[in-house]
This record gives structure tokens, sequence and C-alpha cells, in this order.
């Protein structure tokens, strides 16, 4: 029988149906978590097995910041364990996971098994994370896909130096004021992102390979400016916001 992983984020609600036989997603589902985790859990659960053809699942996985208000899980597992997982499944031989999120990131380090061997969160300021991307496009007055294109035709280097999105989208306005194309204000987020990821990484002290999950894996311009910065290749899968829903999927199939 199928069975059911459920990531309830802080920004999305993410559910996949995986089939144990062809080892492959049937269904799956992204949607706002809004204010209520519960509730956003039921929508995407309900959206992925319908996305299955109306398949239900055997047995179900919680995992996410909302995990603790999902009743109809089996089992519930962190997020972090959850994203090794799903990477390992995704990716067998990865050593360092990161993963940028509505409002945090994590750098996660694997061991030759697979299993976590050490992680690194960022701190509660938003800086870096999904929703630092979307307060930087709405002062732009972009969406988040012509934000990721316009940051891959940049022309003139600009540092945004602030780790406080607030004090950062100060700096943003003030580069507005003196004329500089938003081309070169998003590469400039792009770097700024990808700088403050790559020294988490830097100090987590993980071996590559390296793969990126997420929904901020989704933008070529930050995954282009954090290769850099890392000298490395970053391994993005089809659905990155989905590895955490994976994993726990996969929590759910071997019952451990």
């Amino acid at each position: 029988m199928p069975v059911a992983g459920v990531d309830v984020g802080s920004v999305a609600a993410k559910a996949v149906i995986f089939d144990p036989q062809s080892r492959s997603l049937l269904g799956k589902a992204v949607l706002p978590t809004g204010w209520n985790a519960r509730e956003a859990g039921e929508k995407a659960l309900a959206a992925a097995c319908a996305d299955a053809g109306g398949i239900a699942a055997s047995r179900i996985v919680g995992t996410g910041y909302g995990r603790i208000s999902l009743p109809f899980a089996d089992k519930v597992v962190t997020e972090i364990t959850c994203h090794a997982r799903g990477a390992v499944h995704l990716f067998p031989g990865t050593g360092v996971v990161l993963d940028i999120g509505g409002q945090d990131s994590k750098v996660i380090n694997l061991d030759e098994t697979g299993h976590v061997s050490g992680f690194m969160m960022n701190d509660k300021c938003a800086a870096g994370t999904g929703r630092f991307l979307e307060m930087m496009a709405r002062t732009l007055e972009l969406d988040m896909e012509e934000m990721s294109r316009r940051g891959l035709t940049w022309e003139k280097e600009l540092t945004i130096s602030s780790m406080c999105t607030v004090f950062a989208e100060s700096e943003v306005i003030s580069l507005i004021a003196d004329n500089h194309t938003d081309s070169d204000i998003i590469h400039g987020l792009n770097q700024s992102i990808a700088g403050k990821t790559a020294a988490m990484a830097a100090r987590a002290k993980g071996q590559p390979p390296y793969m990126m999950t997420g929904g901020v894996a989704r933008n070529r311009g930050v995954v282009q400016a954090l290769e850099e910065k890392l000298g490395a290749k970053l391994f993005i899968s089809e659905n990155p916001d989905l590895c955490g829903a994976l994993g726990a999927a996969l929590f759910a199939l071997h019952g451990d």
C-alpha cells in the first residue's frame, strides 16, 4: 500500500504519496500553511491523495515545525532527519544538505551511511530565507519567478551588507533611489543569501557533495551564487521543496 509524508512548514504545507513498488511519487501537493497548521496539513494530504487518483495512504508520517498539530499522523519525525532521508533517496552519496526554507535555513551533515552527523541552523532573523526574498520581491514590485530570472542578467556588483531583513530592505530602497537596476539589486540580494549560507556550511565543516532543498532552490540566481561561493555543484531535485515530505514518507514505508 502507498504511504504518505506530510511536511508542514512555516510558509507551505507539503504532502506526497509514495508507491513502494515503483519507488516513486504517485501524488504531491504544496499549499500555503496559513494560520492553522493542522488544517494546512489535512488539505495538503487530501490534495496529494487526489493527485494520486484518490488513493489512500496506509501509513502517514508528519514532519516540519507544524508536525505536532497533525493528529492523523501515525508518527512524527523532525525535519532535520526527514530532509536527510529524502536527500539520500534522491541523491545517494549526499554529504551535506543545504535547506533554505521560508523562515529558516539549515546545513545538515551526513555520514557515510546517510545518517545525520550534525547540523546547524540560522539565527532567528529571516535574512537569508525564502521570506526574505518574498519581502524584497514586494519592495521591487516583482513576482518570485521574475525575480529569479532578472537576477541572472546583472551587470554591476552591488553589496547588501545588512544581516537584518528590515535594514536590508532599507538598503534596497536606497539602491532603487540611486537608480540601480532591478537586476543588479537582485544579484546583490542573491549574493547576500549565498554568502550567509556558505558561511554556515563552512562552520558546519561538512563534506560535499552538496544537495540543496527547500523552495529557494527554485531560484536560479541564488543557486548560481551559492555554487560560486561553495566552489562546488549543487544537486537539486525536480521538486526541491518536497524533500522533507519525501523523507517522512520513507519513514512511513519502513516503519522506523
